[in-house]
């Protein structure tokens, strides 16, 4: 026997970005964004606290490009070939279904 009935479920309906605030929502309806995490244990400094912090792919990729330019700064008298290239924190590319093929 089936039994239908309303239910009422809280549900995320937009994510906006925490730099500039805009929503992450796309054409299509999908939400489209990057998050930022961090969750510090014992010893760090910041024992015990999280963050998470949403951005929009303009945001993201900025804040990519900085911390990119931040590693140059930091190794720039430095030669490592494997800090060269332009793949900083990609971790696979054509993912589509977010399958890790």
């Amino acid at each position: 026997m089936k039994i239908t009935g309303r239910v009422e479920i809280e549900a995320v309906t937009d994510v906006r970005c925490d730099v500039c605030e805009c929503s992450t929502r796309t054409g299509s309806g999908n939400l489209e964004y990057g998050t930022l995490d961090a969750h510090w244990g014992y010893g760090a400094l910041q024992d015990g606290e999280r963050y998470e912090v949403h951005l929009c792919e303009t945001c993201f990729f900025a804040t990519l490009a900085y911390l990119k330019q931040e590693r140059r700064t930091t190794h720039i008298f430095e030669y490592d070939p494997r800090r060269t290239n332009g793949d900083f924190g990609l971790v696979s590319e054509d993912d589509f279904f977010r399958d890790g093929r």
